[in-house]
Order: C-alpha cells, then structure tokens, then sequence
C-alpha cells in the first residue's frame, strides 16, 4: 500500500501541475557531514548495525530507529519532501526525492550509491521477491531483485518505459508478466499487462483515473479508478464498478493471507479534500466490492493489514480500527494516538501507521512521537519523542 505519491482526482492542466510540485527539492547532506550527491559514492558507515530498522521522514531529512526499543539511530540530512519504502530486503529502504529513487542502507545507517535517476519519483511496490519503481517524469519502469541491493552496485534488472510519461505503477507477477498503468499527464486510463519478452498480452481502459495497486492471495492484482477497481488475475481482467457514479478508489492494501482487498473510498470529484468516513473492501475471488462504514475520517497513511489479513484504518479518532476482511465489520478499536485532522495538503504531516509483523507502528507528529503497538493485545509496547515531527514512516521489510 503504498504507499506511494497520492494525487487528488483532478484532470488537465491541474493534474499536471499537481504531480510537477511532487518533488521540487535540492539534494542534502548524509549524516557524516558530507555533501551527499545523488548518485555518488555510499557515505562512511557508522560501527553499530541497526536491528530491523524503522526510517521516518521530517522537514530536512530521515531518522533512522532502532524496530524494537525505538531508539533514534541516526539521522540523516537530506532537504527537500522525501518519501520512503520498503526495498524488500532486510536491509534497505528506498527513498524518493528530488533526482529520482535513491537506495538507503538502512542497517547501515547511509544512503548507498545506487540511485534510480529520473524526475517525480513514484511508487514503489514490492511482490512475489521483485521491487518494481515508476518513474512519473519518464514513465520507466525499473524491476529488480533486492536482494541484490547488499552487493553495492546498482542491481541489473528488467526496464520497460510506458508510451506516456503519467503518475502511474506498475507490478510484475510470478510468472514474469508485468502490470503497468496507461495514461498521460493529463489523462489515466487503465492498464496492460506484458509478458517476460515485453509482449503485450491483455489491456483494458475502463478505469478512469487509474491509481494504486494491491495485490491478494492467488496473485490477484487490483488497480483503484473512479469508479470501481480493476482486477487482473489469470491472464484477465475483470471490472468491478463502484456503488456510486464516482466512488474513486486510490489506495490500496492487500495480503498474501486473504482474497480480500482494503481501499480507501470517495464519491466527491469536486472536494477540495474530501473527509470519507468509509472505506472498501474489495472481493477477488467473488469480484464483490463492499463499503465499511467507520464513523472516523482517515487519510492515505492510514490503510494497512495485519499478519492474519486483518484490515487495519488509522482514523481521525485516535484508533486503529480493525475490521475483519470477511464480515467487514469493525472487530475492535485500538487507541494509538490523540485525535487529529487531515490537512489540506497532501505533503503536510499527519499521522501516519506501519505495519510489520505483529506490531503496529504509528507515528504522532503534534507531539513529535512514534508509537510500537502489539496488534494482539492492543497494548503500547514502547514510545519515543523524536527532535523534529516526522511525516512517512516505513521500515524495511524482507520478501513479499
């Protein structure tokens, strides 16, 4: 999920403007002091490896924490709005910033010399042990296998670019089919899918404004429209239409545990923030969607799954609300943080939850906190008052 640049729904000329201010910022310094160039040589590592690490961005760099005791690290300097995802290793994380993706050691504690160049990074999506990016600025697709990150060097891999660069993903299956999204700068259609030697072998353009992807159990793969989602599986697709005329689709959350996907839902095209207080369970198996209705709001930080598969929504209450992904009712609130407010701006902090493993961690930026919940028991395990309020928490994570 994705996490990933989330764009309201607009079309032409506003779109294009929108995704342009993404990444606007000029490269920092690591935490050594040195001039950190995208692109150049890995920064000197600190002595002492950090045990899963958690990364969380704020205004002018990333923190670097310890996964159990939530110890601040290190810090490393980096200006500019960057955003961070899991690599799919046990070691690294990507980061987007302003030249393009960049690989941080995240053990380590320094951003390595492996970088991805190209203008308005975008998602990043990890599945079945490949990591595949999307390029915004040029529609280039990258796919590689992270466990190669750990030799150093930039990791040979697959590279496709899209007839159009667009906001847009893409996800190769096991089978070495690969997804990608269809679209313009000012207009998103759909998306195709091609085979190992880059054959295309299906496309559908029935999903307006196609944004987001989750993939379930039996390599079902959604991507989010306007008006529905569409899933491909088995070598086709199949449209399942929203409730609503507009009922837009744009983030997702999936697990290899369940058939059943987690999104985010809203029915308002002309908001300047919509609020939803629902979101949308989505059947692959059936081709069902569903509403969940939470009496919270919540935002595009706030939708993840447990290691059961369960649905779990960070809303504006303060809770996390776990819903179960068959009934889709609300099976319990775990109280994590104070009540908040979606800002107006995407790029502004909110909280933000990550899930690994058993363990939930939510960050609280008006106190300048992070949290680490055990999912089971809805205890707080630990808590930590950081320098600066943080933005996107994301951590590494091994396979997917």
């Amino acid at each position: 999920m994705h996490k990933s640049i989330r764009t309201r729904a607009l079309t032409g000329t506003a779109l294009a403007l929108a995704v342009s201010t993404v990444l606007t910022a000029c490269g920092g310094k690591d935490s050594t002091g040195d001039a950190a160039e995208a692109g150049g040589a890995a920064s000197a590592k600190p002595a002492t490896a950090v045990k899963d690490p958690l990364v969380a961005t704020f205004d002018g760099g990333v923190y670097i924490l310890d996964g159990k005791s939530l110890a601040l690290t290190g810090t490393i300097e980096l200006s500019g709005f960057n955003r961070v995802n899991p690599a799919g290793d046990a070691d690294h994380v990507i980061v987007s910033t302003d030249t393009g993706f960049r690989v941080l050691d995240a053990t380590g504690q320094a951003l390595t010399g492996i970088e991805y160049k190209g203008a308005k990074p975008g998602h990043v999506v990890r599945h079945g042990g490949r990591t595949v990016l999307f390029t915004d600025g040029t529609g280039e697709v990258n796919v590689f296998d992270p466990a190669d990150l750990g030799k150093g060097e930039k990791p040979e891999g697959r590279t496709y670019t899209s007839a159009e660069a667009h906001h847009g993903v893409a996800i190769e299956l096991a089978d070495g089919e690969l997804l990608s999204t269809l679209g313009t700068e000012e207009k998103r259609t759909g998306a195709l899918v091609l085979d190992g030697n880059d054959k295309e072998i299906a496309r559908n353009e029935t999903c307006p404004g196609v944004h987001g992807e989750a993939a379930a159990r039996n390599e079902a793969v959604a991507v989010g429209c306007e008006d529905g989602v569409l899933i491909y599986q088995d070598g086709k697709f199949t449209k399942v239409d929203a409730p609503d005329d507009y009922g837009r689709i744009g983030n997702q959350a999936g697990s290899d545990a369940s058939p059943i996907l987690l999104g985010d839902y809203k029915t308002d095209p002309e908001a300047e923030l919509e609020r939803p207080t629902r979101v949308s369970l989505i059947d692959t198996e059936k081709k069902k969607l569903s509403l969940v209705e939470l009496g919270t709001s919540y935002s595009f930080r706030s939708l993840a799954r447990g290691p059961r598969g369960e649905a779990l929504v960070l809303g504006t209450d303060g809770a996390i609300h776990v819903i179960d992904q068959d009934s889709g009712k609300v099976e319990r609130k775990i109280p994590a943080v104070g009540r908040w407010q979606e800002p107006l701006d995407w790029q502004q902090t909110r909280p933000a939850l990550f899930v690994r493993g058993g363990t939930a961690y939510v960050s609280e930026p008006s106190e300048k906190a992070l949290h680490a919940i055990d999912l089971e028991t809805g205890r707080k395990i630990t808590s930590v008052t950081l320098p600066k309020s943080t933005n996107e928490l994301s951590g590494v994570v091994a396979g997917d």
